[in-house]
């Protein structure tokens, strides 16, 4: 018996459990996984989309409306003059073909490096209740983009906005099983106030975030 072994029988030993756990012992913690006991919640009396654009607000993220896909360019540019930033910018692939260089912006579908100011990525889900992104890791969806450039644009399908963190955890288990090696919420800016209690933006990630809404 390993040294690991040997702590976990003294603990289910404690428990009043044999040491080896039963097949029936392990099948029910995994149903308990996949579909863990809804707990107290407070009522859900709001839309969406809308709380999900307050509560945005509210952590000083900025929101627009686009009527589609191809219209997330010409949003992005606006964004960008209108606060004298860069008009060049990194991306996730799946954003590769919209027409960048239409909007007066290049634009690279890549990781970001150090020197990337500007980068804009989609959300696996996004959270009304709080006003946060849900991203997951992987090829597609370089986590770099969203947390080591100044500017984080992210792109949000309203269809995507769900009510609670539960709902978000479940959309995960049911799409992809297993979860990705890193699953990273975004709630707004990047903050702190640890120096003398003065809120400061930008001090482990992005000074802005900017939500474009697609339906």
């Amino acid at each position: 018996m390993s040294s690991r072994d040997n702590i976990l029988a003294r603990i289910r030993a404690r428990q009043g459990k044999v040491a080896e756990t039963a097949d029936a012992e392990r099948e029910a913690v995994r149903v308990h996984i996949r579909r863990p006991p809804a707990n107290a919640r407070p009522r859900i009396d709001w839309e969406p989309v809308a709380r999900f654009r307050t509560s945005a607000l509210g952590l000083a993220s900025t929101v627009d409306d686009v009527e589609s896909l191809a219209a997330i360019p010409a949003a992005v540019a606006r964004y960008l003059v209108a606060h004298a930033l860069p008009l060049a910018a990194v991306c996730w692939p799946e954003f590769a073909g919209l027409d960048w260089r239409g909007a007066g912006l290049a634009v690279e579908a890549r990781a970001a490096h150090g020197t990337d100011l500007v980068g804009v990525t989609g959300a696996f889900c996004a959270i009304a209740e709080t006003g946060t992104l849900m991203t997951v890791s992987g090829p597609d969806t370089p986590a770099t983009v969203s947390l080591l450039t100044e500017t984080h644009v992210a792109v949000v399908s309203k269809a995507r906005i769900v009510p609670g963190m539960e709902e978000a955890w479940g959309l995960l288990r049911d799409e992809l099983g297993v979860p990705r090696r890193a699953v990273n919420f975004i709630s707004g800016p990047s903050r702190t106030a640890d120096i003398e209690q003065t809120v400061t933006l930008g001090a482990h990630g992005p000074y802005r975030v900017h939500l474009i809404l697609v339906p």
